[in-house]
Parts: structure tokens; sequence; C-alpha cells
């Protein structure tokens, strides 16, 4: 709980989490979001070791959320 009280003493009033969250990421460096991305990766690693189901699943089920995922960063990369 003391944590959550932390966060929202950190936002102001007037701005929401999205806001607050994006002021944020803003202080990262490349570097810091190559780690995010290995914690993501090692979280997702965990919860498919603890949760068999989960890797279950067919194949083109993977490939149907990397696509989906995958599209909004190709579309920014990419327009002009």
């Amino acid at each position: 709980m003391k944590f959550l009280e932390y966060i929202k003493g950190k936002i102001n009033n007037n701005m929401n989490i999205v806001s607050w969250t994006d002021s944020q990421i803003k202080k990262f460096n490349w570097v810091d979001i190559q780690f995010i991305k290995i914690a993501v990766f090692g979280f997702t690693l965990l919860l498919a070791k603890l949760w068999s189901p989960l890797l279950s699943l067919d194949w083109h089920w993977y490939a149907l959320i990397f696509v989906l995922a995958a599209t909004r960063l190709l579309f920014k990369v990419f327009k002009k």
C-alpha cells in the first residue's frame, strides 16, 4: 500500500496515470528500454513455467499475438 500512496503522491491532480507514465518514460535511454524488454521476456518465461497450459496453444495463436502486437510499431516506424 505504501507504494501506491507514493505513486499517488507523485501524480499531480491534473495528471492522469497515462500522462504520468509518458512523462516518466521520457527519462529512459535505449539501454533502459532494452532492460524493460528483457524483464518482460523473463516474466513471460516465468508465467509459462508456472502455468503450463499457456504453452499448449497451437503455433498460429502465438503468431497472431505477435502480428497484433507488432503492427502498431511497424506502422510507426515506416509511416512518412
